[in-house]
């Protein structure tokens, strides 16, 4: 008998030994696996600390902390809160409402790929194109809300992690028709504006009606394209040369230059930069100047697009001599040149 217990004393001793290193190695395996857990956690704070400290804004607890932003600058910070989705860390990431005011041919398309290529902008396209988005002013307060909240969901939508939020607005859209309302709205919602035009509204004609000539003879493989991704394609488009009608071309200019000086005085009580195709193209700084204007992080802006005409104008026009004859001795004489123009 005292010598099975000494063989079970053994037995449990020996049981214990074995165990023990496993035990060691467990434990510190679980160490380090929480060391490395609180490493990553701190890591991702700090990130998250980062990014929000890029925007101006710290979260503390629940709330958003505003602590960078200059004073003048707050009225322009918005922090929506989507119906559709949650922003989760980017909740206090602030956004800015933007909104690009322009005419058809004026390089808007080209001009919002570029600002689409910038990973904190978000610029929706002309929402209003659709007639039943713009039947009246409610309908119009609707959409532009839907969109500040962040719950327009397009191609070029951000969601999250958006810094800078807006769309492109065609003055022949409603824009002109409601625009005392749709100036309160911009006021009560702080919405900086970018003015997009077209110095050489000649240039802007020829494209207008190239564009409308295509949006029925679908040149490319039967399809209507106002845009183009390569040179082929541009080549194809840019065989049609369009009839001017002189006739009404002075009453056509006058009018471009009236709807764009209404534009100007309705909205220039808001914040704004006003653009030029034409110095868009020619000055390297302009997009840096747009970027600071909607208070992202500067970035080297890019787009696929490529230009449709880019010959000379006589040789853009059936009827040049006509043209160039009307235009002559006029206050748009400048329009028959091309040296202003930068490729």
């Amino acid at each position: 008998m005292p010598i099975l217990a000494a063989q079970n004393a053994y037995s449990i001793k020996t049981s214990t030994c074995l165990h023990l290193p496993l035990r060691m190695a467990l434990v510190l395996f679980v160490t380090m696996f929480g060391a490395y857990t609180c490493y990553i956690c701190l890591n991702q704070i700090s990130v998250e600390r980062s990014k929000s400290m890029l925007f101006g804004t710290i979260v503390t607890g629940n709330q958003c902390k505003i602590d960078a932003i200059p004073p003048e600058e707050i009225p322009y910070v918005h922090f929506p809160q989507p119906k559709t989705y949650s922003r989760d860390e980017c909740s206090c990431t602030p956004v800015r409402f933007f909104v690009i005011l322009s005419m058809q041919r004026s390089g808007s398309g080209w001009f919002e790929t570029l600002l689409n290529s910038h990973p904190n902008i978000s610029s929706n396209g002309e929402i209003f194109s659709a007639t039943r988005r713009r039947d009246n002013i409610s309908t119009i307060i609707n959409t532009l809300d839907k969109l500040y909240s962040l719950d327009w969901f397009s191609s070029a939508a951000k969601n999250e992690c958006v810094a800078a939020v807006g769309f492109k607005w065609m003055l022949n859209q409603g824009v002109m028709d409601h625009h005392k309302e749709i100036l309160d709205y911009f006021k009560l919602k702080h919405v900086s504006i970018i003015f997009l035009f077209r110095r050489n509204i000649l240039r802007r004609l020829i494209s207008l009606l190239a564009n409308d000539y295509d949006r029925y003879a679908k040149q490319l493989n039967g399809i209507h394209k106002s845009h183009v991704h390569s040179t082929e394609e541009a080549e194809v488009l840019a065989r049609f040369k369009p009839t001017i009608n002189v006739a009404v071309l002075m009453a056509n200019f006058s009018y471009v230059e009236r709807t764009i000086a209404d534009c100007l005085h309705f909205f220039s009580s808001m914040r704004h930069i006003v653009l030029y195709y034409e110095e868009i193209i020619g000055n390297q700084n302009a997009l840096s100047h747009v970027q600071e204007f909607l208070s992202v992080p500067e970035r080297k802006l890019v787009s696929r697009q490529v230009k449709i005409h880019t010959r000379p104008l006589p040789e853009q026009v059936t009827n040049w001599e006509d043209v160039s004859k009307m235009l002559n001795g006029t206050r748009y004489e400048h329009f028959l040149g091309h040296s202003d123009y930068g490729g």
